[in-house]
């Protein structure tokens, strides 16, 4: 069996140099709370003493659900209308990216329409949306793969080193609980009710008969088929390769947490790339970031297009990085101009491609 070929943040030695350069740089700046734990984890994830990020990607993945037929989504909501009205600019999410340098793309992963053409729209469509867990595997195993490894060669063929992942469509929620519940192996309805009301009677028996008919069902890949959506499958992917080339991930929603355990049950130092945003108050994300012993970077009790919290926590994240990198200090004469970076020998950790899915070791819960 072939081990595990996305390495681990952990470095002690290079974790001291870091907390000791802040210390340094708050003698005279002062402290920065916790854009001092942050810059850290950067630096961790580069590697260096100075890390640089460039070009953040914004990738929300889009699919439709065959969990819907059951009546869980209001009249008239449709994931169609949620891609054209980002496409469309019509979302603040369109708008944030743009003012904040953000590259972003839809990625139609299983959409239930077709699209036309759009600059900002890639076309990976698996099938036109999964099928009703409740009756059968959302999608079948060889369809989990090919989405994951859509999501590899995508992620694998951005520019930049950090790369932003959500998911939209009809369904997902729910969808996403369902793998959250079986890998986690915690309650769903935690996941599922808003603070106004616990979920309806009519979504915990369908979610219920979906768990059900999957009852056995454990090894994470094969939970993603039984429960996932598209999207989710996708974003397994891409995070996969982001991880394996030491880039950042910033996780944002219900759909991203849920594809970021699946990846963790694929290789786990996944996480350590991991930081997380958020684009809704609702206290069912606070259970999905628990499961990461987590919380979201920026809280602004947003209720937006998951997405969102992504777009505005991007500047904070890059003021981390800039304090380890751009801030004068010492020997220093300014802030660095220099495009390579500073790095601190990785002791036994090599980073090498990500495996293909296919021959990935997977560890089941």
């Amino acid at each position: 069996m072939q081990r595990s070929l996305i390495a681990p943040t952990a470095h002690p030695r290079l974790e001291h140099a870091l907390r000791m350069k802040l210390e340094r740089r708050g003698e005279t700046a002062g402290s920065l709370g916790e854009l001092e734990p942050l810059a850290v984890r950067l630096g961790l994830i580069q590697n260096t003493l100075k890390p640089r990020l460039k070009q953040p990607q914004l990738l929300v993945f889009a699919g439709d659900h065959g969990l819907v037929v059951d009546g869980l989504s209001a009249p008239g909501v449709t994931t169609l209308a949620q891609v054209a009205h980002l496409l469309g600019g019509r979302l603040p999410m369109a708008v944030f990216s743009f003012i904040q340098g953000m590259t972003i793309n839809v990625v139609d992963a299983g959409l239930a329409h077709e699209l036309g053409p759009h600059p900002a729209l890639l076309q990976r469509k698996i099938a036109f949306g999964t099928r009703n867990a409740r009756v059968a595997s959302a999608m079948s195993v060889d369809q989990a793969h090919a989405a994951i490894r859509a999501g590899m060669e995508i992620a694998d063929s951005l520019p930049g080193n950090v790369l932003a992942c959500a998911g939209v469509g009809v369904g997902a929620h729910e969808s996403a609980a369902l793998v959250l519940a079986r890998l986690a192996g915690v309650p769903i309805d935690g996941l599922l009710g808003d603070r106004h009301s616990p979920p309806s009677a009519t979504v915990l028996a369908v979610l219920e008969g979906a768990r059900s008919r999957h009852h056995a069902v454990t090894d994470p890949v094969e939970v993603l088929a039984a429960f996932g959506g598209f999207e989710v499958a996708m974003m397994v992917g891409a995070m996969l390769v982001a991880a394996s080339k030491r880039h950042l991930i910033m996780v944002d929603g219900f759909s991203a947490c849920a594809a970021l355990l699946v990846a963790a049950r694929i290789a786990a130092p996944v996480t350590d790339y991991a930081v997380f945003c958020r684009s809704t108050p609702h206290p069912g994300l606070d259970h999905a970031l628990g499961i990461f012993r987590a919380s979201a970077l920026l809280e602004l009790g947003m209720d937006a297009t998951d997405g969102t919290g992504a777009t505005l926590t991007w500047p904070l994240v890059h003021a981390a990085a800039a304090l380890l990198t751009e801030v004068a200090e010492g020997e220093d004469t300014g802030p660095s101009q220099l495009g390579t970076t500073t790095a601190v020998p990785m002791l036994d950790n090599v980073v090498e491609p990500a495996l293909p899915v296919d021959d990935a070791p997977t560890s089941r819960s």
